[in-house]
């Protein structure tokens, strides 16, 4: 409210959508005037379409009636009803960086007027891939503007970076900058990779997993996964950067409207879905940069909710897995389903109650030790599982 730049870190799903929207609305109001021709009062920029389209209708549902003009440009779609939205002015312009350059390029865009500049999960918008652009586009922007940016986590190298495009700014963290939600439950289940489809469709046997997003690393992946678990009798559909905007809309909206059980999803998803109510987030694959994992697991447990984590690690995974655990300073619960026989389909798993509802995870403090010795349950021993695969399979902590 005072005018200066700013970093906002927060947990993901705590509200800095609202945090930056409404100072800015409050601002729009009580200095009305009339929008820009080509181009906009505000300018939010977002890594991903879904994002993009998520914060405008936050904007649009925060306005009331207040009658701003509020507009979305992204890729994927045609250029004509942008280009119209453009001409007209507006008070707030959500765009993704790549078609903004289009705009600009094609002298559509006029970036001039713009009086404030806000980066939302600004840690993926400064890194390798975004940062050019992003420096094109700063420099169509006036000298004199308020900068806002957010994230969940800031690296230390995005803040070097951070550094170049902000002005003395002031920085409100709420948190630990790579800390997970709060009512986010962690467990990790060893398995080997060959293995992984088949512990997935184990998982779903219970009907606890009732909303779920799993994550993969690549487009095809998320492919395979989704048609394994449609295979397999749970309704799944994939959401990737392959996809059409179209395809893309159609696959949320039907996992918002729980006609879909899980969405499969790259981590093109981990920074753009609000959605009430997912009950569990999935990593089939770990994230190869570990501050992926709190955005990924940051879709379950929002506003105030409960969620799960459920990870499945094979052995090339691990050091993925301690780079987590260093980051987040938790020492995930972890159980071995390495060699156990896969699930028979007379014999599925009914309940997981032990993976969907873990215990605690304790803080993590201390080096990661070996894998084999890391987490052990603090009463030892092992617990026999009725029909989890094949019959009287066991359930080991790692050295167990």
């Amino acid at each position: 409210m005072k005018g200066r730049d700013l970093v906002g870190v927060a947990q993901t799903g705590t509200g800095k959508t609202a945090a930056f929207a409404l100072p800015i609305l409050h601002k729009l109001a009580t200095d009305p005037r009339q929008a820009p021709k080509g181009g906009a009062r505000v300018l939010v920029l977002s890594p991903t379409r879904e994002l993009a389209s998520q914060i405008a209708q936050s904007f649009r549902d925060l306005s009331g009636a207040l009658s701003l003009k509020i507009g979305v440009v992204f890729g994927g779609v045609p250029h004509g009803p942008q280009v119209r939205s453009l001409g007209g002015g507006l008070d707030v312009l959500v765009a993704t960086p790549g078609r903004l350059l289009d705009h600009l390029d094609a002298r559509v865009a006029r970036l001039g007027a713009v009086e404030f500049l806000v980066l939302d999960e600004v840690d993926q918008m400064l890194d390798l891939g975004f940062i050019n652009p992003i420096r094109r586009i700063v420099r169509a922007l006036p000298k004199k503007r308020q900068n806002l940016f957010f994230s969940a986590t800031m690296p230390a190298n995005i803040r070097a970076l951070a550094g170049e495009l902000l002005t003395n700014p002031v920085e409100v963290a709420v948190s630990p900058a790579a800390k997970t939600a709060d009512r986010v439950e962690h467990s990790v289940v060893f398995v080997e990779a060959a293995k992984k489809r088949d512990m997935l469709v184990e998982l779903f046997a219970d009907a606890a997993l009732s909303r779920v997003i799993v994550f993969t690393r690549t487009k095809r992946g998320a492919d395979r996964v989704a048609n394994a678990l449609d295979e397999a009798g749970v309704d799944a559909t994939a959401i990737h950067g392959n996809k059409s905007q179209g395809q893309r809309e159609r696959a949320l909206g039907a996992f918002r409207d729980g006609k879909t059980r899980a969405l499969v999803a790259t981590d093109i998803a981990a920074r753009g879905i609000d959605i009430d109510s997912v009950s569990h987030v999935v990593n089939f694959e770990l994230p190869e940069v570990a501050e992926a994992y709190v955005h990924r697991i940051g879709r379950t447990a929002r506003a105030g909710n409960a969620g799960r984590a459920i990870s499945l690690c094979d052995h090339a995974e691990r050091d993925l897995l301690r780079a987590i655990e260093r980051l987040t300073r938790l020492n995930l619960p972890k159980v071995d389903r390495r060699g156990a026989a896969g699930p028979k389909p007379a014999t599925v798993m009914r309940k997981s109650a032990s993976l969907a509802a873990p215990a605690p995870q304790r803080p993590h403090h201390a080096p990661h030790r070996d894998a084999r010795g890391a987490g052990r349950p603090q009463t030892g021993g092992s617990r026999t599982r009725a029909g989890a695969g094949s019959a009287g399979a066991k359930w080991r902590a790692p050295g167990g």
